[in-house]
Formats: structure tokens, sequence, C-alpha cells
């Protein structure tokens, strides 16, 4: 795996290569740090300035692809010109896109009984809450002690081990989060592949992300021949042949993304 900035000039060439590129960013701890509330998880003026001055260059086609809810997203990333993928992109909107995934809807009293029974479960472990975020359940336990985290843990399996076993939800782990999602073909890999396939000339895809639920993005990126990158410590299991340490790194590669526009 190859630290990007250290290899940029090559990057840069292969980009400039490209008559358009599809700019893709995972939310938390890619733009943003780690936070153990993700109401904290705000974007920093110069990112952000960032941002919105890539989505406003022709080069390029620029969005976020989150876990977080798409209104939540929309309204940390209110961005003129930005793409907005939310709920590990079960909905997008921008660029010429309002999608729902039709089978989304289908898991909700599903997700409803899951909030209820966790929000008891967790009712007394400190820093452990749930979000519902309409289409998906995050379980937020950053902020709990480690000797505690294997309850959070086994209060969820416990508590959506029916709706689990009948099909209806899966979980994903991601760090010191659960996430709970219907259980349909969907991803953040599937919706890269969408946003990308709504642009006629079918750009150049670079995707960063930190998180496991990442790895679907990085492989399809690099079938197209695109560019994954891995944000976080070097470590094994992740596809992406790319790496940046941190999101101040990330945003480093933003200020080389524009010089190349």
């Amino acid at each position: 795996m190859a630290h990007l900035l250290n290899i940029w000039p090559s990057v840069s060439a292969k980009l400039c290569q490209a008559e358009r590129v599809l700019l893709l960013f995972d939310y938390d701890g890619t733009l943003t740090p780690i936070v153990p509330r993700p109401e904290d998880a705000l974007l920093s003026v110069e990112v952000r300035w960032l941002l919105e001055t890539l989505a406003g260059q022709p080069r390029y086609v620029t969005g976020i692809v989150s876990g977080r809810s798409l209104e939540d997203l929309r309204v940390m990333a209110d961005i003129s010109g930005l793409i907005h993928a939310g709920n590990h992109g079960m909905e997008i909107r921008g660029g010429g896109m309002d999608f729902v995934h039709p089978d989304a809807a289908s898991a909700r009293g599903a997700l409803d009984e899951a909030e209820q029974a966790l929000a008891t479960a967790l009712e007394d472990i400190p820093g452990a809450f749930v979000e519902h975020k309409g289409l998906t359940l995050t379980v937020h336990y950053r902020a709990v002690d480690e000797e505690l985290t294997g309850r959070v843990e086994a209060a969820v399996t416990e508590k959506t081990a029916s709706s689990v076993a009948s099909g209806d939800l899966r979980l994903t782990l991601g760090k010191k989060v659960v996430e709970v999602r219907p259980n349909i073909p969907w991803d953040k890999g599937r919706a890269i592949r969408m946003i990308r396939n709504e642009c006629e000339d079918l750009p150049l895809p670079v995707y960063f992300g930190d998180d496991r639920t990442d790895e679907d993005g990085f492989r399809v990126v690099q079938d197209f021949g695109g560019i994954a990158v891995f944000v976080g410590d070097p470590r094994e299991g992740t596809v992406a042949l790319h790496q940046l340490d941190s999101p101040r790194e990330v945003e480093e590669t933003l200020r080389l993304l524009l010089e190349d526009a």
C-alpha cells in the first residue's frame, strides 16, 4: 500500500490524463476526525472551502458517500454542487439524482423494534446510544469505557438476533459503532457505481474512506481503474492500494487536487 502523498506526481499524472474525475469521500474519519458524538464532527473552514471550490470545477464531480442519513449529511456538508449519498448510499441526492433504494423501507418495522429494544438494553451503559437514521440504525459506543464495550456488542447481537435470523436486518461493525441495516444487496460500492453511471462520460473514480464499510467502495473504484485511498494507520485487510494517515492529510490532498484543476 503506497502513501498517496509520497507518490503524488504519478497519481497527479494519472488524474490529469482523465477528462473528468469523480471525487468521492466518506465523512467521519476521512473529512473530519473521529469524535465521540456525531454532531461534533464538523468540517473545518478550510476543508469546507476546498470541497466547495472543487465541486465548482468542471473537471471534477464531487460528493460524499456516508453512513449518515441523507438529511444529516446535507446539514453537516451543506455545500453547493456536492452529491450527497447517505445511509451507505441507499439515498442519493445531487448531480441530477434523487434516489431512494426501493427495498430500503421494507425493514422499517424491524428497525423501529430494534431501536426500542436497544435503547432499553443500553440505557445503563454510559456513553452508548442508538441513532435512528430513517433507513438504518447506528449504535455508537466510542465514549463507552473499554471494559463495557463487550456488553454493548453483546446487547446488539442479542436484540437483533431474530431480525438477523429472519433475513430482515444485517449488522456491520465499524470503529466503535455497529450499523444495523436492511438486509438488501446494497452498499457504498453499488452507490459509487450508480453515481458514476449517472455521469455520461464515466469519469475516473477516486474514493477516500477509513472504515470497513468503505471496502466495497474501494473494490468498485479499483475495478474501474480508479484510485482507492484508505485513511488511517496502514493495516492488513484493506483492498485499497493507497493510504493517507489522517483527515489532515486528506485536506492536503484536496489542495493538491485543486492545483490540478
